[in-house]
């Protein structure tokens, strides 16, 4: 009878007696799924997969920063040479063309390409265009056309090497020598700069650009130099800007003045006070007024004799009357006179007429010892005597010119802190107040530091006043979430917890779901073998269904309303097929009865 059984049992849906797919069962389960359900299955494992590599990588991938914009203007291959030599990873960024490099090897980088001498270049054409070869009919314009290009990208390059400015193009207008004076014309150049991002040329460098354009270029002069930036503002206004170039080198030059003076006010106290325990200010009015003088002065009490002209003339005649000879000159002389009497001698004499004989008292004439001959009257004599004298004063001239910056005032403010005494007993510290001749030592000490001149008002004023104990300026702690090491950190626990969620919440459902079809399978028809004894007291509303009992090989029992050998004969071909799994059932039996 059990050898007849088998015989007369229908043969299982599916291959029964085939045994599972490389030994895994979760492949044969795999298969029994529909086509749709398999794809969307194999593509979430495989997407799966892919982003918890992806986060890995992400989470594990150092922070890169750019070491230089943009490649453009730099050898390429040189540049990755130079980092390859040095052990420098490296990348470059595809839509910007950004050279990335690690945040900790961006200073190393830089220390490298700059020794060997990789430096970003611009475009301009410098001289080296007169090294190319020129063809033999090159004419006389395309040779003054290259020399002026390569005159223009020499001082663009030039303009470029200034700090605020990233690039430059130089425009020269050099028109053709005539040999005609009236047609001579004056050359012309214009610059554009380009300047960094939040910068700006001031005036003196801008002034620095015009020179440096005029004096390369002959005959150039600074007036004919237009310098603009690239936002189109011009620069280059001398005329409007001369007067306020010249308030702010004014207004440079006080605040320097007053900044070395605080600076000795400052190396003269320290030492004594201490950082911190003093403040100081100096304020300077500064005379920047031009004064020219010229003042003339005599001194009367010191005449001097310049020059001296003297004449003198005398004229003696000694003839008698000379003239043209005619009735009056040609008389005799009229007959003399003697006196009558004695002491009228010296009377007569006087009377005696020029050219006539000389008497004495007695009347006798007067010898001449000289001569021996008679003594005559002189004739009258004419004298003219003239004197010219110059003198000089004493006179003295002066051209004073008083220096521009001339200090007419300064007021110097110290403010000190309480001084600080310890307490030897228990070592205390208190603040005390400076006495009186402390703090006038302190101020005759400011006063010789800045140089106090009463004269000019000069004013110096030292104040001890305690000091707030919150004037240190409070430096806020770095948040945590600041920190350069935070957001690795978190990269690194963010990747972690994608890849948990990933395989908790979707690799592990997947994998139950595959590896689990089966036992589902094999519970769900061990329950149905446990209700075979009442199958047929089952209500109407499963006499149409029919039981499956999952496990390697799916076998469909028939449904109750098919007759009870029907059901008879599936049993048997269970229990031929797999009876342990019959003998599990029987047990269960066993143990639910007990």
């Amino acid at each position: 009878m059990a050898d007849a059984l088998p015989d007369n049992v229908p043969a299982p849906a599916g291959s029964g007696g085939k045994s599972s797919l490389f030994g895994l069962s979760f492949l044969d389960n795999l298969a029994d799924m529909t086509m749709l359900r398999q794809v969307g299955l194999m593509v979430g494992l495989a997407a799966s997969v892919a982003i918890g590599f992806a986060v890995v990588l992400w989470s594990q991938q150092p922070d890169y920063r750019p070491l230089y914009g943009s490649l453009a203007g730099m050898d390429a291959k040189q540049v990755m040479e130079t980092l390859a030599a040095a052990d420098i990873t490296y990348t470059v960024e595809p839509n910007s063309g950004a050279l990335l490099v690690k945040a900790d090897d961006i200073s190393r980088a830089r220390l490298k390409l700059a020794a060997a001498g990789v430096k970003p270049t611009d475009g301009n054409i410098g001289f080296e265009i007169l090294d190319k070869d020129q063809g033999l009919g090159t004419s006389q314009f395309m040779e003054a056309t290259r020399y002026r290009r390569g005159l223009e990208g020499e001082l663009a390059r030039t303009i470029s090497s200034l700090n605020n400015v990233k690039g430059a193009r130089v425009h020269l207008a050099i028109p053709k020598s005539s040999v005609f004076v009236r047609d001579e014309r004056r050359p012309s150049a214009s610059v554009l700069v380009e300047l960094y991002a939040g910068r700006s040329l001031e005036p003196g460098q801008v002034l620095a650009i015009v020179n440096l354009v005029a004096t390369s270029v002959p005959e150039l002069s600074k007036s004919q130099i237009t310098v603009v930036d690239q936002k189109g503002n011009l620069l280059s206004d001398q005329g409007e800007n001369s007067e306020l170039t010249m308030a702010g080198k004014q207004f440079d030059y006080s605040r320097r003045m007053e900044g070395m003076l605080t600076q000795r006010v400052h190396n003269i106290l320290q030492p004594v006070l201490g950082n911190d325990r003093y403040k100081a200010e100096v304020s300077a009015d500064v005379d920047f007024s031009a004064v020219e003088s010229t003042s003339e002065q005599f001194n009367p009490d010191q005449p001097a004799l310049r020059s001296e002209q003297s004449t003198s003339e005398q004229r003696t005649a000694s003839n008698g009357p000379q003239g043209v000879p005619g009735a009056l000159s040609n008389q005799p002389p009229s007959p003399a006179t003697a006196p009558q009497q004695a002491g009228r001698g010296a009377g007569a004499t006087g009377m005696i007429q020029p050219g006539q004989p000389l008497l004495d008292a007695n009347g006798q004439q007067i010898m001449d010892p000289g001569t021996g001959q008679p003594m005559l009257a002189p004739y009258p004599a004419d004298k003219r005597s003239q004197s010219t004298r110059n003198f000089e004063l004493d006179r003295s001239i002066s051209h004073t010119k008083q220096q521009q910056g001339r200090v007419n005032r300064l007021s110097v403010a110290v403010v000190i802190d309480d001084k600080l005494s310890v307490n030897p007993a228990n070592g205390e510290v208190t603040q005390v107040p400076w006495s009186t001749d402390q703090l006038a030592r302190f101020t005759r000490l400011v006063q010789d530091a800045v140089g106090f001149d009463a004269s000019r008002g000069d004013s110096v004023s030292v104040i001890n006043v305690p000091f707030s104990t919150e004037r240190a300026e409070v430096i806020a702690d770095i948040p945590f979430y600041s920190q350069p090491w935070f957001w690795d950190v978190v990269k690194q626990v963010l990747g972690v917890l994608f890849i948990l969620v990933l395989v908790f919440g979707v690799l592990r459902p997947v994998l139950n779901n595959i590896t689990g079809h089966g036992r589902n399978k094999q519970t769900a028809g061990i329950g149905s073998d446990a209700e075979m004894g009442g199958m047929g007291g089952l209500d109407g509303e499963l006499g149409n269904d029919r039981v499956s009992l999952g496990g390697p090989q799916s076998i469909l029992l028939p449904s109750p309303s098919e007759g009870y050998d029907a059901q008879l004969n599936a049993i048997k071909s269970l229990v031929a097929e797999d009876p342990g799994r019959v003998a599990q059932v029987v047990k269960e039996w066993i143990n639910a009865d007990e």
